[in-house]
């Protein structure tokens, strides 16, 4: 009877031992998916402001080309006419057709709003994304500063 109950006591406390032990693995198993979760989307979002970034650059090329373009224009005569680009031939070389000056200076002027419209959205869009960036940074800090264990486990992880 004596050798049931402390095998009975031993059991109650290999089991207890193995219900904690089972917790902090699933806890842990829940935090290395958090963080992992968390990676890919920091991932996903530097490489949407990287994009953004280069969508601005391009855009205030483009508001700089039509507003240099508008300069030229207005220093034409009223009734001029000029050559626009209008392409690039399969052999590289450009082809232009000429216009009248008022066509072309409204073409311009709606390329520089556009650019300015698309330049405004862009600019809230790298701000959002980097606030969400950091955010997750942050997030990523946190969280690795809470468990140390956690980020010695990551750090062995295999990419």
């Amino acid at each position: 009877m004596a050798d049931e109950a402390n095998r009975s006591v031993s059991d109650d406390g290999l089991e207890s031992a193995f219900m904690e032990i089972q917790g902090r693995v699933i806890e842990l198993t829940a935090k290395l998916k958090q963080v992992s979760t968390s990676l890919l989307s920091s991932g996903n979002n530097v490489w949407k402001y990287l994009r953004c970034k280069t969508k601005c650059v391009t855009k205030k090329v483009k508001k700089k080309r039509a507003y240099f373009t508008l300069e030229e224009l207005g220093q034409l005569s009223g009734d001029a006419n000029a050559y626009q680009s209008s392409g690039i031939t399969v052999d590289y070389s450009h082809m232009f057709v000429l216009g009248l000056k008022s066509f072309l200076v409204n073409e311009q002027e709606q390329k520089l709003k556009d650019s300015e419209a698309s330049l405004a959205s862009l600019q809230t869009s790298k701000e959002y994304l980097e606030k969400q960036l950091a955010e997750v940074e942050n997030n990523l800090r946190e969280l690795l500063q809470q468990d140390p264990g956690l980020a010695h486990q990551i750090m062995s992880m295999t990419v």
